[in-house]
């Protein structure tokens, strides 16, 4: 039962990888713009680009992840396969 409910927190392919991205995305820029709100002028400009930013590192390591993975995984079944 436990397994079952752990693997719906694996992101299995890139469709659910970008979804995840898109996710931190929107959650980003609502931070982002609080940030503008409660720190007018350069300050939270600074830390609405952070906020973006982060994503953006998040969402490349999310894919090269994903890349990895496939990757492992078409090795093994090559291994076993001989």
């Amino acid at each position: 039962m436990l397994r079952k409910l752990g693997r719906l927190f694996v992101i299995k392919n890139r469709f659910e990888a970008f979804l995840i991205i898109y996710a931190l995305a929107l959650g980003s820029s609502a931070r982002g713009m609080v940030y503008l709100q409660d720190y007018p002028g350069f300050g939270g400009k600074l830390l609405f680009l952070a906020t973006t930013g982060a994503v953006f590192l998040a969402g490349a390591k999310i894919l090269d992840c994903i890349k990895l993975e496939q990757e492992v995984a078409e090795l093994k079944a090559s291994q076993h396969g001989q």
